[in-house]
């Protein structure tokens, strides 16, 4: 039971330090891992993506400046003004004017329709008639309807194989403010695809615009989210439909959504030049990889120093095990077995004689007038003598052979494979030893005689009835004159 219930409590001990340590590192990198998600998912939604969202909108905004100045400008321009007034009776001159326009300033397109004539005028020569029922040719009456002098506009250009194109559509009026026509230059979108791009790959985030009908209507080479390409309405993906229903109201803002599982961090702002929004899109997954492995490492590091402070604990344990089992099984003064350490022992050893059988021998010994010893050179001349006697008792002995102290100046020993007539001579060699050895301390010579009682393990014998014979035998030694040996056999005894 003792020892169960050692085993149990040093069980209980390891698991209530592994429960402790584990909670302490789990708990301590869980904190750490969830503050650090807080602060990168607020940084992420009130910094990061704010800020591409800014520095898109500024490079469209440098971008449209100039060929918006250029539009104004030519829409003030006398030359336009006074070749429309006179009747436009020269299309070169106006071609020419253009292509001025276009070779001066480096820009992609330059046009001017006619509010007369319909006449859409191009740095190539004149291009078409423009009608209020072509769908293409919306942009032109929208403009003249309009109140605002000018409109920024991506269309195809038919001057140019219909490549899209951000146009500046400037309102142009004679010299008593009548409109006359729309004129203006284009702006390619390349520049801003190669812009989404470059953000896209430096800063692993989805650029793209949609309109306020939610269609994509420029994104980069990967497309929009989920892959969506120009023209897909938003409102046909799950993860965007619920997004997609605020955006006629605010015009900027952090949103956040799933799609497919991952979660994604959204900035929306609403750009009035285009009339678009501008779309910038972060997975969550990405953003977070990082700190997600180093929670990993964490544990991890957690893990191998729990496994060593465990290691440490167990040998530690096993340490201060084998010292209290030594301190309860050995006698502290000869380094003998002790009465718990000789039962544990014993018992084994009569299992094992029983079984195989094999003869036992068990020898009772007890020092004579040890008592006087005590008496006259001190109880510390005592203890040097029972040292001296185990170190002897062990020389006359076996390895295999079982030896303890077994209280005061009493021993016991079990020979082990022994029969009666082979233990005799041993207890004889024994007490002839001890006999003429001679025990010095403090100058003086002791000399010490011992009394043995000998008996043979029988097959009914249990320990206590083997040990009462020898008891027995000894006691009968002492009796009868004392440094001399006595063997008891069940139902009789001789000397």
């Amino acid at each position: 039971m003792p020892l169960r219930s050692a085993f149990y409590s040093q069980r209980s001990l390891v698991l209530t330090l592994v429960a402790l340590l584990g909670a302490g590192f789990l708990a301590t990198s869980l904190l750490s891992y969830y503050a650090s998600r807080a602060s990168i998912r607020d940084n992420i939604v009130n910094t990061e993506l704010p800020l591409t969202s800014d520095t898109v909108y500024s490079e469209i905004q440098k971008d449209l400046v100039r060929p918006i100045l250029i539009s104004s400008m030519m829409s003030r321009d006398t030359f336009m003004r006074d070749w429309v007034v006179n009747g436009e009776k020269d299309s070169d001159q106006m071609t020419r004017y253009l292509d001025e326009v276009m070779t001066h300033y480096g820009a992609y397109t330059a046009f001017f329709v006619s509010n007369s004539t319909h006449t859409y005028y191009h740095a190539k020569g004149v291009l078409k008639q423009v009608k209020i029922d072509e769908p293409r040719d919306a942009w032109y009456f929208r403009v003249r309807d309009m109140k605002d002098p000018y409109e920024i506009n991506v269309d195809p250009d038919l001057a140019n194989k219909d490549n899209m194109t951000f146009f500046i559509n400037y309102k142009v009026y004679d010299y008593d403010n009548r409109f006359i026509g729309a004129a203006g230059v284009g702006l390619t979108v390349d520049a801003v695809i190669k812009l989404i791009d470059k953000y896209q790959q430096r800063y692993q985030r989805s650029v793209y615009f949609v309109d306020t009908f939610g269609r994509l209507v420029l994104t980069g080479a990967e497309g929009g989210p989920e892959g969506a390409q120009v023209g897909k309405s938003l409102n046909d993906l799950d993860s965007m439909k619920s997004l997609v229903s605020q955006l006629p109201k605010p015009h900027s803002g952090s949103y956040e959504y799933s799609a497919h599982g991952q979660g994604h961090f959204l900035n929306v702002r609403f750009i009035p030049e285009l009339n678009w929004y501008l779309f910038v899109d972060k997975r969550e997954d990405g953003a977070l990889s990082e700190i997600r492995q180093s929670l990993y490492l964490n544990l991890l590091i957690c893990l191998l120093v729990t496994l060593i402070v465990l290691a440490l604990v167990n040998r530690l344990i096993r340490r201060y095990q084998e010292k209290i089992h030594a301190q309860a099984t050995l006698d502290s003064l000869t380094e003998l077995p002790n009465r718990r350490g000789f039962d544990l022992l014993a018992v084994q050893a009569l299992h094992e004689a029983h079984r195989e059988p094999k003869p036992l021998t068990a020898l009772l010994l007890d020092l004579d007038h040890f008592k006087v010893l005590n008496d006259t050179y001190g109880h510390m001349a005592g203890d040097q003598v029972l040292i001296g006697f185990a170190r002897d008792l062990q020389s006359c002995l076996r390895h295999s052979d079982i030896v303890c102290r077994w209280g005061g100046e009493e021993f016991i020993v079990l020979l082990k494979d022994t029969d009666g007539e082979t233990g005799q001579k041993i207890a004889e060699k024994i007490r002839q030893h001890v006999e003429q050895h001679e025990y010095a301390y403090n100058g003086h010579t002791l000399n010490l005689t011992v009394s043995i009682g000998a008996t043979t393990l029988q097959r009914d014998d249990t320990l206590h009835s083997l040990l009462s014979r020898a008891d027995h035998a000894m006691y009968r030694a002492k009796q009868t004159g004392r440094n001399r040996t006595c063997v008891e056999m069940p139902h009789s005894t001789y000397a």
